[in-house]
């Protein structure tokens, strides 16, 4: 078999061909992954929902209420017993993280008191910045039981309550910021 001979139009050719299948091959596999990943996305939110907010008996999820706020969207969660609001989970966010943006799932009592918070999506740093999850240090604790009406949501060297993670100032910052977010969003969100 005689050897073809290199030229532009074969390797443009040959490249082309190749781009095309990669490409055929990538939106495959995105279309084929798509589904489960949303349905792995929406598992996470509703178990975060079901950890921030006491015990409920509705479907927060049909009766989520979106509140557009610094270019991005919070939800509002209703958790109700009956005909009774037992709860509010919003999921908020913060663009300030050191890795990048963060989400929140902040739940609140009726009374604004914070019941508790989980993490959705951070990038911060391993070993550091992480610790804002429960199962890294008990950092997110300090929330738990207090009202932002007289718990001031910005770390102590800010002039506030919250004691900031060691070496992570940024990300405890930015943890604060996603909080206090939510919890304007709740106060002006009018959920009964």
């Amino acid at each position: 078999m005689a050897k073809k001979e290199s030229t532009f139009l074969n390797m443009l050719v040959t490249l082309l061909l190749v781009t095309l299948a990669s490409s055929a091959a990538l939106g495959y596999i995105y279309e084929f992954t798509k589904g489960p990943i949303a349905i792995a996305k929406s598992a996470k939110k509703n178990m975060a929902i079901h950890k921030v907010v006491p015990e409920f008996t509705n479907l927060p999820g049909e009766e989520v209420k979106k509140v557009v706020a610094d270019n991005d969207t919070l939800y509002l969660y209703p958790a109700k017993n009956g005909d009774q609001l037992v709860g509010v989970a919003v999921e908020t966010f913060t663009n300030k993280g050191f890795g990048g943006p963060i989400r929140l799932m902040v739940g609140f009592l009726p009374d604004g008191t914070i019941n508790d918070i989980a993490v959705l999506e951070h990038k911060e740093t391993p070993g550091l910045g992480d610790k804002m999850q429960k199962s890294k240090s008990n950092f997110s604790l300090q929330f738990e039981g207090k009202n932002p009406d007289n718990f001031k949501l910005s770390v102590k060297k800010d002039g506030g309550d919250v004691d900031a993670i060691t070496a992570s100032t940024i990300s405890s910052r930015a943890f604060c910021d996603a909080v206090q977010r939510a919890y304007t969003v709740f106060k002006e969100g009018g959920i009964q």
